[in-house]
């Protein structure tokens, strides 16, 4: 069997990006030979501080570079100004619409040992609704009315749907060789559609009849209202196992996960296009603690193994969850933001070793 080299962009951004981003590379790079997988890396530049150096936070070379040398890459953090900045707006955004990263996939997930046990996926579209930023603002005799366009398309509603129910199959083969809270396949279409009829109505009809297809006939298909859907998330989050939704209420969904697992330094995620994925950790930029060594790279590592799972990279992946879990379950060398003392370094090198 010959080795196969993935070409991986680094895109540290701002912040803590810089720290965990070099532990993501480590982890990748520790990979057992057996593997038969080797990488090559490129280090490329985006964020708020190269806005600030070149004028753009998201400079062409970096993209062209993605589009044309990549196979997949690894994206830190970006520090978002608190006030108007004229010129700038988030790369991360203008990526996943350049490069067609359709998909944003956030697992949430705890260990074995955790009193609640949650293991889910917040499969999010991540190019249309209300995050076209197409917003007036006009004046009426009772004052200012703003107004924002919500774009909801059969296209990208269909794509996702069916990426979800790709998902559900492939953690329920995952399932068949490990230990899960979840005996069979499961995907919850989430939506307002009693309220929005058209737009949401749309997500809800184009989503069932992706589902429908024969190769999803072992997945269960259920759907929730979104306010309903918030209210269960947290009062029974065991419940569910690969959740589907439009771009606004997936980003307020995965965000409001994050918080049953304790941190969103240990919450991964993947920007994921046709043949090309980007890891991301769930988490900011954090500038309170960028420099001090003490940031929670979990999140990282587990964004490297997710983005090799879409570059069709299985059992590596495997590896770095397997590695990650046992250091959580150990307890013994955490980051401050779990409750423990321990550094980036010291985490880092610890699961370096169990891998």
């Amino acid at each position: 069997m010959s080795i196969r080299t993935l070409r991986i962009g680094l895109i540290p951004g701002d912040g803590i990006g810089k720290e965990v981003i070099p532990a993501g590379r480590r982890i990748l790079e520790a990979l057992p030979a057996s593997l038969k997988l080797k990488f090559d890396f490129v280090d490329l530049k985006a964020g708020f501080e190269s806005f600030e150096q070149t004028g753009s936070a998201l400079p062409d070379a970096t993209v062209d570079v993605l589009r044309n040398e990549c196979q997949g890459a690894l994206f830190g953090a970006v520090s978002s100004p608190t006030h108007a900045v004229k010129g700038y707006s988030s790369p991360i955004v203008a990526l996943r619409k350049r490069l067609d990263l359709y998909a944003n996939v956030r697992p949430v997930k705890t260990v074995l040992n955790a009193a609640k046990p949650i293991d889910m996926v917040i499969v999010r579209e991540n190019t249309e609704d209300l995050y076209v930023k197409q917003e007036t603002t006009r004046d009426t005799p009772e004052g200012k009315v703003a107004e924002a366009i919500k774009r909801i398309s059969e296209k990208a509603s269909f794509r996702i749907a069916a990426m979800a129910g790709d998902i559900a199959l492939r953690r329920q083969k995952i399932r068949e060789s490990s230990p899960s809270i979840h005996s069979k396949p499961l995907v919850t279409i989430t939506h307002k559609s009693n309220v929005l009829s058209q737009t949401d109505g749309l997500f809800r009809t184009v989503s069932k009849q992706a589902l429908s297809d024969p190769k999803y006939a072992s997945v269960a298909i259920e759907e929730q209202i979104v306010d309903s859907m918030v209210y269960k998330l947290f009062r029974q989050p065991e419940d569910y196992d690969v959740i589907v939704a439009p771009n606004l209420y997936g980003d307020i969904l995965s965000d409001g996960a994050a918080a049953l697992v304790g941190s969103l330094g240990l919450v991964p995620s993947a920007n994921v296009g046709e043949g090309f994925a980007i890891g991301e950790p769930c988490h900011g930029s954090a500038p309170d603690i960028q420099g001090k060594n003490i940031a929670n790279p979990i999140a990282t590592l587990r964004s490297a193994a997710l983005m090799l799972e879409f570059l069709e990279e299985p059992e590596a992946a495997a590896k770095i969850y397997a590695a990650v879990d046992a250091n959580l379950e150990e307890g013994k060398l955490l980051s401050p933001d779990l409750g423990g003392k321990a550094t980036t370094d010291e985490v880092v090198e610890d699961i370096l070793r169990r891998l």
